[in-house]
């Protein structure tokens, strides 16, 4: 009988976080008969005391199932997650192992330091998935001759016509994550795994209560894993001594009307913490890191017809005319009406157009756009690629 499972004879490496939603794909996994080895990225940390409690101790040692789990530290990645997820193995009986991407890891806060100062909001998730868990992680299966990478988000993999694999959005429109996956190699989409994808939140808990897996009822993380206190600006000005200096508020029409610490602390549609009140709601409308100046005006002055963005991927043919489909700005924003087309810029790089049916706020430079099939369409689900936003096109 369990020969006719789908995954008998075929070994997978899941990327397992600590969490519910990584521990409950482990067990969906080893039912239908994959060999399954799981594995923790040891990404680093900015807290001295868990740098000292030791990453080492975890990595291909035996697995403990007495071993409690520890209080949880909000974020993901942290000693205390390798330990769950290390318990987690333990009950389901995997092999489990330390991964140190830590060298690696740095190249995604360098990012996230950068874009701060440049004036644009990064996004460094989607850079993890792409550079790390799709990337560095996917080095790491090869090299143990193993069949596919999977991990724990809500999205799926259609592999029906192996030739044209598709991403597709996770069945649970509130927790889908297809967004943060955009940016997968198209070559990869048929050696990823996404067990969960198909599922309601409430059931990947139940599947992992029903396991008897330590962490059913863990809560979601909920910041950035290298930023717990949820201080992006500290952490940027930590690692840029100097880099932040004050500078000027101004209104639409070049006004003076306050001073800030840095731009760096600010992002568009930003509405509080500006320290100017006018009487009347007022946003963060633009940003300029030159001069180190932050414009405030109101929400029209937020609106887009459109956008441009670099650094593409696509998991389709690139549309070279204008194609109707459906585009997400930002992670927790739903997907709106528009078109999009590809093209070269002039410094002879690949891009892409997006143009809004309707206009859209706080488009942010810095963030992802993620394209999807046009709605009512058979490829509504389907995610055709994306880029990262460079601007905006003001409606």
């Amino acid at each position: 009988m369990g020969c006719n499972k789908p995954g008998t004879g075929k070994k997978v490496v899941l990327a397992m976080s600590g969490g519910v939603d990584s521990s409950a794909a482990a067990a969906l996994l080893k039912e239908d008969g994959y060999e399954v080895v799981g594995c923790f990225m040891r990404l680093g940390s900015e807290d001295p005391d868990e740098i000292a409690d030791g990453y080492d101790n975890l990595a291909a040692q035996s697995c403990d199932p007495a071993r409690p789990t520890r209080k949880h530290k909000q974020g993901c990645c942290s000693v205390n997650d390798a330990a769950d997820a290390r318990l987690v193995a333990a009950v389901l009986d995997i092999p489990f192992y330390v991964v140190n991407f830590r060298k690696d890891f740095g190249r995604i806060m360098d990012y996230f330091v950068h874009e701060y100062n440049a004036g644009r909001t990064p996004n460094p998730c989607v850079r993890c998935n792409d550079w790390l868990k799709f990337g560095k992680l996917h080095a790491y299966a090869k090299s143990i001759d193993a069949h596919y990478v999977a991990t724990g988000h809500y999205a799926r993999t259609d592999l029906t016509d192996p030739t044209r694999p598709r991403l597709l959005r996770g069945i649970d429109s509130a927790k889908d994550q297809s967004y943060v996956l955009f940016g997968s190699p198209r070559d990869q989409l048929a050696h990823m795994l996404l067990p969960i994808g198909h599922l309601e939140k409430a059931v990947t808990r139940q599947i992992a209560e029903n396991h008897k897996l330590p962490v059913f009822n863990k809560p979601d993380s909920q910041e950035i894993c290298f930023v717990p206190d949820n201080d992006y600006a500290k952490l940027v000005e930590r690692r840029t001594p100097g880099g932040f200096s004050p500078g000027q508020i101004l209104d639409s029409d070049g006004r003076h009307l306050g001073q800030h610490a840095g731009h760096q602390h600010f992002t568009l549609g930003q509405r509080r913490g500006i320290g100017v009140a006018l009487g009347y709601p007022i946003y963060v409308v633009d940003k300029d890191p030159v001069a180190n100046t932050i414009t405030i005006g109101g929400k029209d002055q937020l609106m887009s017809a459109g956008l441009t963005a670099r650094q593409t991927n696509w998991l389709i043919d690139p549309p070279l005319i204008w194609t109707r489909c459906q585009a997400k700005v930002r992670y927790n924003s739903d997907p709106v009406p528009a078109e999009v087309r590809a093209f070269l810029a002039e410094d002879g790089n690949e891009a892409l157009e997006v143009r809004f049916v309707d206009p859209v706020e706080a488009v942010t430079p810095g963030q992802a756009v993620v394209c999807y099939g046009e709605m009512g369409s058979e490829l509504e689900q389907t995610v055709l690629g994306g880029g990262w936003i460079d601007a905006g096109v003001r409606a």
